[in-house]
């Protein structure tokens, strides 16, 4: 039986799909994102049933959770500390990750080191669709990883890499990157949004009927989005990204997605001559090493998954006319300018004159809002040109009424701060510890001029 050639629309922000081109795509709103792409409407009979008869499932009877036996959570070790940290304590068997972040900042790097480690226990299978075989070894050599058992192919084809896997039998698969598979399902180009989701989902296939844990390294858009459809984040077990300035020697690795540990998780590396490293105290890159305490400069304990987090928040206030900008880097730049008016309205303390600038050092961006009162004593700090006393941290959410909120766990982070030689906390009240913790005092406060008073009087 011939195939037919019929032309579909499909946008490429969404994935949705049209008969006909239409300036705005009705699923996502995007305007000018359909392109035009062919599609087969027919197969061969033959060819429809081996496809069928390969990825035939067994049925199996609907069961109460009681009949269902419990088995103990297996997992496998990567080898790497701070990657099994993030994905819950490390490989499930069967579970697919798709691993996103900018170019060049590390993602094959990771993944080689890791399928290295892991190939002295398990069967791995590194498959590129960018770089040939023998680039491979190059970067392998310059990584000084062991390369004995570990599996390389070069190639794009689905069909291909499956025929592949089934002959290997690999524990492990690597596909760097899922832009650059083809599938014969789709007659559309390389990277669009059908192929990818076309490749993806037979990749995923194979993954959770035979057992294969699974990394899909993806692009990402200039916006800092997975490129390619949304949906394809949904078909995955665990979405991580890589973030971080490529210009510095750090990296992060967060946990956006994971059906099998903490979301929110984070792992730090230090990219090195032999790739990347695990950093074992991380809250020694996020902090500026002065000699002084300096204006303008609070530090803050946040929470990013289940482990604490020590962070210098610095604010810069200057003279800024008729115009005054705002602008944050690795905080919310709209919760700025809401802290702002908190704080005249509430603490008589005006910046409306005023360019402020707000940082979270070491390229850490910080999403809870138990960093307002951090971000509120900085910037009063510039304003004044008084700097905090040494060993100074400060968290709690500010609310709009000026009263100061409790943070989650506040009793994890004044331990790890004061573990860290930390000595003197403002927090929220209802973050007060019960029992007195060795080394740290804690002044508890209420609202946000009671807290700016307190500076001024206990420290100034």
């Amino acid at each position: 039986m011939s195939q037919k050639v019929k032309s579909v629309f499909v946008c490429s922000q969404c994935g949705g799909q049209s008969p006909k081109w239409s300036g705005k795509c009705p699923d996502c709103g995007e305007w000018n994102t359909f392109e035009e792409q062919n599609r087969t409407t027919s197969a061969a009979p033959n060819q429809t049933a081996e496809k069928a008869a390969k990825y035939q499932t067994t049925s199996v009877a609907a069961q109460t959770l009681s009949e269902i036996s419990e088995m103990q959570d297996v997992r496998v070790s990567t080898g790497n500390e701070e990657l099994d940290r993030v994905l819950g304590g490390g490989l499930v068997e069967g579970s697919v990750i798709l691993l996103g972040g900018d170019p060049g900042v590390g993602k094959s790097t990771l993944l080689l080191q890791v399928a290295a480690q892991l190939s002295e226990n398990c069967r791995v299978l590194y498959v590129s669709g960018e770089e040939s075989a023998r680039q491979i070894k190059m970067r392998a050599n310059r990584l000084d990883v062991r390369q004995e058992s570990l599996y390389v192919l070069a190639e794009n084809s689905v069909e291909s890499i499956l025929a592949k896997c089934e002959a290997l039998q690999p524990d492990v698969l690597v596909i760097d990157s899922i832009q650059t598979m083809v599938s014969e399902e789709s007659a559309s180009a390389p990277g669009t949004v059908s192929q990818v989701r076309q490749s993806a989902a037979a990749i995923i296939r194979y993954a959770k009927t035979s057992g294969t844990s699974t990394f899909l390294v993806g692009h990402v858009t200039k916006e800092g989005n997975l490129a390619g459809p949304r949906v394809l984040e949904h078909m995955v077990d665990t979405v991580l990204y890589f973030e971080g300035d490529t210009h510095s020697t750090h990296r992060l690795v967060r946990a956006i997605k994971n059906r099998f540990g903490a979301v929110n998780e984070i792992g730090v590396f230090a990219m090195t001559e032999r790739g990347l490293k695990g950093v074992s105290n991380p809250s020694a890159i996020f902090l500026s090493q002065h000699s002084q305490p300096v204006p303008g400069s609070c530090v803050l304990v946040t929470l990013e998954g289940t482990r604490p987090l020590l962070v210098e928040i610095q604010a810069l206030v200057d003279g800024g006319g008729p115009s005054p900008r705002r602008l944050s880097v690795g905080l919310e730049r709209d919760r700025l300018a809401m802290l702002l008016a908190v704080l005249h309205r509430h603490a008589g303390v005006a910046c409306m004159d005023q360019d402020v600038f707000v940082n979270a050092v070491g390229g850490v961006r910080i999403s809870e809002p138990a960093a307002d009162l951090a971000v509120l004593l900085a910037i009063t700090s510039s304003l004044r040109g008084k700097a905090l006393p040494k060993g100074f941290l400060a968290f709690g959410e500010v609310g709009l009424a000026g009263e100061i909120r409790p943070a989650p766990r506040g009793q994890e982070r004044l331990k790890e701060a004061a573990k860290l030689g930390f000595s003197v906390a403002v927090v929220p009240r209802a973050n007060a510890p019960k029992k007195p913790i060795e080394g740290l005092t804690v002044h508890a406060v209420e609202r946000v001029d009671e807290a700016i008073d307190l500076i001024r009087r206990e420290f100034e």
